[in-house]
C-alpha cells in the first residue's frame, strides 16, 4: 500500500470537511491539533464557544463535535487512509473529545465513502417548508442501519408520538421565547451586516408555520419585525428520534457521529433535514421525549425529514483558524 502523506493540503482537506458538520446555534466549538511525530489529530473542545443557557451540561458541545469528528472520518476514508477514532482518550484531559490516528492506508475502498464525502459540502439544515412527500421505507430503513451503525438509535415514531413529541417541542419553544437568558442567548447568536464566520446570518432563518402544527425555532424571540412571514408547512411532518442507551460525554459523542451519519446518508438520497433541539434544552422534556413503551434510553435529538430545497449555507471558520499555531508551522515551517 503507498505511503500517504500527511502535509498541509492534506490536513486543510480534512479540517475543512471536518468545521462543515452542524453544530448548535453554529456555534462551532472545536479546534484541531496535530501531533506530526505520531500522526495523531486531536480535536478539542473550544469553551468559549458553549451556549450555557441552551446546553448547560455541554451536552450539545460533545454532540456538534462528534458530528465534526465523523466528518473527519469520512474525509479521511476518502483520501485514503484507515483512520482509527478514539473518544475521549485522556481523563486528564477533558477538552480533548477525540483523536483520530492517520498513519495507515486503508487496504479497500469503503463502499460510499466518495458518496458521503460529497454530501458534506451539501448539507445544511433547512428551516423551511417541505413538500410533504413520503420518502420511501428503503432510506429510512438506511437511515436507521447507519444510526445503529454508530452505537446509537434511530427511532421513526407513529401519528401519535410524533403529535406528543411536537406538543413537548412547543412547550420548550415558549419557554425559549419566554427566558429571558435563553431569549438572549438566542438572540446573540444572529448575525447581521458583515457576517462573521460563526453564529447564524439572518439569511438562513425561516418562517413559522401558518398552521402552529410544527414548532419551528424562533431565533428572533419576541421581534416582530425580524419575523420572516409565516409560511405553510407540511401536514404530517416525519420525526425521527436519535437516541442512545447511556448519557455520558461519550454518549453525546456518538450521538453526534450518529448523527452526521444520518444527516450524509440522507443528504446523498436527496432528503432534506432540520433539526428539532428545543425539547432537548430542559432536562423535564427531554426526559419526556422517551418513548414510554421503548427499552430505556436517552433522547438526544430530533430530526424533521422530508423533501425540499438544499437550503442555505452558514458560515464557517477557516481550516487556520481552528488549527493549533504548531501544527500550521510544522506543516508548512516556510510560514
Amino acid at each position: 500500500m503507498p505511503t500517504l502523506a500527511l502535509d498541509a493540503a492534506a490536513l486543510e482537506k480534512l479540517v475543512s470537511a471536518a468545521v462543515a458538520a452542524p453544530s448548535i446555534h453554529n456555534s462551532q466549538p472545536w479546534h484541531f491539533r496535530l501531533q506530526p511525530e505520531t500522526s495523531l489529530l486531536e480535536v478539542r473542545a473550544v469553551r468559549e464557544r458553549a451556549v450555557p443557557a441552551a446546553d448547560p451540561q455541554g451536552r450539545a458541545m460533545h454532540v456538534s463535535v462528534g458530528a465534526a469528528v465523523l466528518n473527519l472520518r469520512v474525509a479521511a476514508r476518502y483520501l485514503g487512509w484507515a483512520p482509527k477514532v478514539s473518544l475521549l482518550p485522556d481523563p486528564g484531559e477533558p477538552d480533548l473529545f477525540a483523536t483520530v490516528r492517520l498513519d495507515e492506508s486503508s487496504p479497500v475502498d469503503l463502499p460510499g465513502t466518495d458518496e458521503l464525502y460529497e454530501a458534506i459540502w451539501h448539507r445544511h439544515s433547512i428551516r423551511t417548508p417541505f413538500t410533504g412527500d413520503p420518502v420511501p421505507a428503503g432510506v429510512l430503513d438506511e437511515l436507521v442501519a447507519v444510526a445503529r451503525a454508530e452505537d446509537a438509535v434511530l427511532h421513526l415514531p407513529g401519528h401519535d408520538e410524533t403529535a406528543r413529541l411536537l406538543e413537548l417541542t412547543a412547550e420548550a419553544e415558549r419557554r425559549n421565547t419566554t427566558d429571558e437568558a435563553a431569549r438572549t442567548e438566542s438572540r446573540q447568536w444572529i448575525r447581521t451586516g458583515e457576517l462573521p464566520a460563526v453564529g447564524i446570518p439572518v439569511r438562513a432563518l425561516g418562517p413559522q408555520d401558518r398552521a402552529g402544527r410544527l414548532p419551528m425555532r424562533d431565533f428572533a424571540a419576541l421581534r416582530a419585525g425580524e419575523h420572516q412571514a409565516p409560511a405553510t408547512f407540511e401536514r404530517e411532518p416525519l420525526i425521527a428520534v436519535l437516541a442512545t442507551r447511556g448519557d455520558h460525554p461519550e454518549d453525546w459523542l456518538r450521538a453526534g457521529l450518529a448523527l452526521e451519519h444520518v444527516l450524509l446518508t440522507a443528504t446523498v438520497h436527496g432528503v432534506r433535514a432540520s433539526l428539532l433541539h428545543q425539547a432537548m434544552e430542559w432536562p423535564n422534556l427531554r426526559w419526556e421525549a422517551r418513548e414510554p413503551h421503548e427499552r430505556p434510553g436517552h433522547v438526544q435529538m430530533l430530526i424533521r425529514l422530508g423533501y425540499g430545497p438544499e437550503g442555505a449555507p452558514t458560515p464557517r471558520l477557516p481550516a487556520e483558524d481552528v488549527l493549533d499555531p504548531e501544527t500550521e508551522d510544522v506543516l508548512d515551517p516556510e510560514t
